[in-house]
């Protein structure tokens, strides 16, 4: 039983993968579309490396700037687990989240931006 649109996950139509620009294009049944740089999808993994175990356990990763995807690897009908070339691969990017991703990304990459300062940390790799 389907519900009203508006508590449907969306749903991917197209995956584009740029290795050359480090970029993952995402096209939205719906004709919304995101591009994410590939650090701006491994600073923000659903993994719990990043996200933590819990509330308030959020990890700074830093010295991305550099990371590429290195492969897509399909979830089931709802969901992607993107490899980086760094070697994780514990994030299962679900539509709803990649969507997410996108309408939040000035705030996000803002805030992991200031959290790098904040701890003394950088983008580039050491």
């Amino acid at each position: 039983m389907s519900g009203p649109a508006h508590f449907r996950s969306p749903e991917v139509e197209e995956l584009r993968l740029n290795r050359a620009e480090a970029r993952l294009d995402v096209t939205f049944t719906d004709g919304i579309r995101h591009s994410f740089a590939a650090e701006y999808l491994r600073v923000e993994s659903p993994s719990a490396e990043v996200q933590g175990h819990g509330p308030g356990q959020r990890i700074i990763v830093p010295g991305k700037a550099r990371v590429g995807i290195a492969k897509l690897e399909p979830v089931g009908n709802y969901a992607v687990r993107i490899v980086f070339d760094d070697g994780h691969d514990t994030g299962i990017f679900s539509w709803a989240y990649l969507r997410e991703l996108g309408e939040e990304k000035d705030k996000r990459w803002a805030d992991y931006l200031r959290g790098l300062e904040a701890q003394g940390l950088g983008r580039e790799p050491q």
